[in-house]
């Protein structure tokens, strides 16, 4: 059996998400006064966008520690994983912000780290029958 068949990797993607999402969401939410020069993305929405991750990674890591994982909100993380992703690109790509070099590469590197997130919980998701309730 390959460790992405295994239960555990589907919580262990689901752990790391929750961990990733608090991690970045503070560095957010209180860093974004500081990151602005750096980053050229404006505060308010480097704080927005970590106040919004913060719920998120609460719900992540509450849906990965239950007895049976629930395929309909793990689900929903892949589907919120995949739009983060696909909105990160498009702000890039708008105009709306001028980021920085860094800026760039900082929002493209996240983005990118989202969507493989979403793609390992869609595997595991996909590869785990037992112990996933709901169809």
């Amino acid at each position: 059996m390959s460790f992405t068949r295994s239960p555990y990797f589907l919580r262990a993607v689901l752990l790391i998400d929750a961990a990733v999402s608090a991690a970045t969401g503070l560095l957010l939410a209180l860093g974004g006064n500081l990151l602005e020069p750096w980053i050229g993305v404006p505060a308010m929405l480097t704080r927005g966008a970590g106040v919004s991750l913060l719920p998120f990674a609460v719900i992540v890591a509450y849906v990965a520690t239950r007895p049976t994982l629930s395929r309909p909100a793990v689900w929903a993380m892949i589907v919120y994983n995949a739009l983060w992703t696909i909105d990160s690109f498009a702000l890039l790509l708008s105009g709306w912000i001028s980021p920085t070099a860094l800026g760039y590469a900082f929002v493209a590197a996240q983005a990118l780290a989202v969507g493989v997130l979403a793609e390992l919980q869609y595997i595991g998701l996909r590869n785990v029958r037992a112990n996933v309730a709901g169809a």
